[in-house]
């Protein structure tokens, strides 16, 4: 019996017995339909998260009060006091013209209510440098963002967020040239950002203001909240946080004090950390795929001994053993290969159909 006949007999075979083909086939269906589905959306949700970081800058070191130890499952703040990164470092560090840095900017950050007119809304008011817009990717949909001038004589001037310009003015266009109330302090809008999210949050809920301003005005505050650092090149960073470290370990005298958030460390971190889940959530499915290849094997031994007096007749007539094996080889990896394209083509059907609830790629 050649080959293409043993096809024929296998495709006569399958056919004639069509539910208990199907019904062997559907473990095989499930299993990789499964496989194909977890490891897609784990790829696509890694893509995702990495994504909406690195939307928030690239090339950063972000000095921030406080140790930080990683975790397994990510990082978390262990220790140290808040009152640590004093305003003089951040000039300091500007004026020192490091290798590699482009930018250098700072954040202070409280919780006050907006008013205009009879509208208003709690945000987080962000005390910042002009540097801020680029290190964090931000784009203006009006009117300009402070500048040096604003900086350097604490003007009372303010960038509104895309949804607190909604919230008070309903189009953002009007928002420009208005006075709104901060606190208790009047603010002229000079600038509305684009609209923007990312892990889930509204980055448009917040009013930005020169960092002078926000510390003369606002609260007073002699401490800044962190640091951030952009380097020309991902390749910089590590020479730039051992230069970084070394200037607040001298400053601050405690290296317990401070850390130094490197954002490709992060990003690795992340990377680990989603590999291991999509990794974990492909092991369990694949145990239906385990399964599905047993109920194969299984359905063809069964077959072996319903078809005991065939295989006798076979060799009465001159079959040798490896042509019943063979056989059977074909008629198991029909039944397999069918149940394996189903599966793949249902598997990127269910993805994408989960990609479309869960906001995430398919891959």
């Amino acid at each position: 019996m050649n080959i293409s006949e043993s096809f024929r007999t296998a495709i006569f075979n399958l056919i004639a017995n069509k539910l208990r083909s199907f019904l062997t086939m559907l473990g095989i269906i499930i299993g990789i339909a499964a496989v194909v589905t977890m490891t897609g959306l784990g790829q696509g949700m890694r893509e995702q998260v990495v994504g909406e970081i690195s939307s928030l800058g690239s090339n950063l070191l972000t000095v921030i009060p406080g140790r930080v130890r990683q975790t397994p499952w990510g990082f978390m703040r262990a220790r140290g006091s808040f009152k640590v990164l004093k305003y003089r470092y951040l000039e300091e560090l500007q004026n020192m013209q490091l290798p590699g840095v482009r930018a250098i900017t700072a954040e202070l950050n409280t919780m006050k209510t907006v008013t205009y007119l009879g509208e208003s809304t709690t945000v987080s008011i962000v005390g910042t440098t002009p540097e801020y817009l680029t290190i964090r990717n931000f784009a203006l949909q009006q009117g300009r963002f402070f500048g040096d001038y604003d900086l350097r004589y604490a003007r009372k001037v303010a960038v509104l967020g895309a949804t607190v310009a909604q919230d008070l003015f309903g189009d953002p266009a009007l928002a420009l040239g208005k006075t709104i109330r901060i606190g208790k302090t009047n603010f002229t809008v000079v600038g509305v950002l684009e609209s923007k999210t990312s892990m889930g949050q509204d980055l448009g809920n917040q009013v930005l203001v020169p960092i002078s301003t926000h510390r003369q005005y606002l609260s007073g505050e002699t401490y800044l909240q962190s640091i951030t650092i952009q380097t020309v090149d991902q390749k910089d960073l590590d020479l730039v946080e051992r230069i970084v470290r070394d200037f607040f370990t001298r400053k601050i005298g405690d290296a317990e004090q401070f850390d130094v958030l490197n954002q490709a460390d992060i990003l690795k971190t992340i990377n680990t950390v989603t590999g291991s889940i999509t990794l974990f959530l492909a092991a369990i499915t694949g145990i239906s795929l385990l399964v599905g290849g047993i109920g194969v094997m299984n359905i063809m031994l069964v077959s072996v001994v319903e078809r005991t007096r065939e295989i006798g007749l076979r060799k009465a007539i001159g079959a040798k053993p490896r042509d019943i094996l063979f056989q059977c080889v074909i008629e198991g990896s029909l039944l397999t290969l069918s149940g394996g394209v189903v599966g793949v083509i249902l598997g990127v059907l269910m993805g994408r159909v989960g990609a479309r609830f869960t906001q995430w790629t398919f891959t």
